[in-house]
């Protein structure tokens, strides 16, 4: 394949680029001739070049260039390349910096820090206000209701003292707070209370005159808070007296004197023991309903309870024996818990929970051997988790299993629900139990 004119012209061209720039590269850096000898050397130059063209001339004329473009696309790529080396100028190179070590500062012993050191709370948060009142008289840190303005609610407002009572107030809530003295000022024109809530505070202190500006007071409760004794001179017309989880462990002498309208006294999980309680602590209570003890720490049984009482809890203390004619005389008993004590069969006479008003009686968690005989007139029955290996029917049937009575639906033994679970005994239930007990709803072994 034989080139065009103008492709041998272009050829020839950038032939002659080459060569300018290769020149331009050997002559950098070195010392100019003089321009003599300039001239005669570019003469020299000029003519090699006329003679190659010739050269190159004759070679086409005789056919042996082949492939002109792949050799003109070559001879431009290496012009540049020539060019490119040439022309560059070397560039010094930076010398390399050795990374920085970050290092953490040092804390020695007694050296002081930069900022405050966390501090733990010493205080407690600040009151809420409650919102505006149409009533003049009305605490800021109270709500007033205006559909009921007998009754003044500020529990849950972060309270350290009572407020001032408005003598229009008949209901006061005071619950979940930080109160921890109850003092006689702000009750000062409360004369028509019947209602106080100061239950889930901080009190351990209890001023004798507040009761002295509530004689009418009815319901008090304070239950959740830090008293180690039974407020004084309370007013004689309460009916109910709520004092459980405190650290009760004294009962002044004539506490609940003159109190006897009082129906429900609670007073479990305290630290009372058997020489805290006199023999008189309770007995003028004559209308007293429900006496509550539980969780405390009393080996015996308290003395003096009213025979007008209804319900006894007595649940973990630490009682070993109950005397034999402990329950006579109660006319309204039904309810007795004595679960999670100490008691066993020589603690616990045959006949002593023998009362025919019984109705729900608790033993469990005891160390009880056989069953204790009761009336027929009891419906619940908790003896799990004792050490009962077997079960008499014949000889705990209250009725005779002869008697006629037994088919008769009002007379026949009135048990519904018997617990025997957590003892030595295992299934079937003897026959005798099934032929005396026949209002057994559920029995559990």
């Amino acid at each position: 394949m034989r080139g065009t004119r103008e492709e041998v012209i272009m050829l020839l061209t950038l032939m002659e680029c080459a060569v300018n720039v290769r020149n331009r590269g050997i002559g950098r850096g070195e010392e100019r001739g003089s321009e003599r000898e300039g001239s005669e050397t570019g003469r020299r130059e000029r003519e090699s070049q006329r003679a190659e063209r010739r050269k190159t001339l004759d070679l086409i004329k005789e056919g042996r260039i082949m492939k002109a473009h792949v050799v003109l696309y070559t001879a431009l790529v290496l012009c540049l390349l020539i060019g490119a080396v040439f022309s560059q100028k070397p560039r010094p190179k930076k010398p390399l910096k050795p990374p920085r070590a970050t290092m953490r500062p040092t804390i020695r012993p007694g050296t002081p820090q930069e900022g405050p050191e966390p501090q733990e709370p010493t205080d407690y948060p600040p009151p809420i206000h409650g919102p505006p009142s149409m009533f003049h008289d009305c605490p800021r840190e109270c709500f007033c209701p205006p559909s009921f303005p007998s009754a003044l609610y500020c529990e849950n407002r972060n309270l350290r003292v009572v407020p001032v009572i408005p003598s229009r107030v008949h209901y006061l809530y005071l619950q979940n707070n930080y109160i921890s003295e109850v003092t006689a000022e702000p009750f000062r024109n409360a004369t028509e209370l019947r209602w106080v809530n100061l239950a889930n505070n901080l009190i351990k202190n209890v001023q004798k005159q507040v009761f002295e500006k509530v004689p009418g007071l009815l319901f008090l409760y304070m239950e959740r808070n830090q008293l180690k004794e039974v407020p004084n001179d309370l007013p004689a017309g309460l009916e109910q007296l709520r004092l459980s989880h405190n650290q009760i462990s004294k009962i002044p002498s004539g506490a609940f004197g003159k109190m006897e309208h009082l129906a429900l006294l609670d007073l479990h999980h305290n630290k009372l023991s058997d020489s805290d309680m006199g023999k008189g602590t309770f007995k003028d209570l004559k209308n007293l309903v429900q006496l509550n003890l539980a969780h405390n720490i009393l080996k015996k049984m308290p003395a003096s309870i009213p025979n007008s009482l209804a319900q006894l809890y007595l649940d973990r203390n630490n009682i070993e024996d109950i005397p034999e004619d402990y329950f006579q005389g109660f006319l309204h008993l039904a309810f007795v818990r004595l679960n999670y004590n100490q008691l066993s069969d020589k603690g616990v006479p045959k006949t002593v929970f023998n009362v025919s008003t019984l109705l729900d009686l608790h033993l469990s968690h005891n160390q009880l051997t056989s069953v204790p005989l009761f009336n027929s007139q009891l419906e619940q029955l908790h003896l799990n988790h004792n050490s009962i290996k077997s079960i008499n029917g014949t000889q705990l049937c209250p009725v005779d299993l002869a008697s006629p009575r037994l088919n008769d639906a009002d007379l026949m033994p009135r048990l519904r629900y018997l617990r025997l679970d957590g003892n030595n005994m295992s299934a079937p239930v003897p026959q005798d139990v099934i032929m005396c007990f026949r209002h057994l709803r559920s029995i559990v072994i």
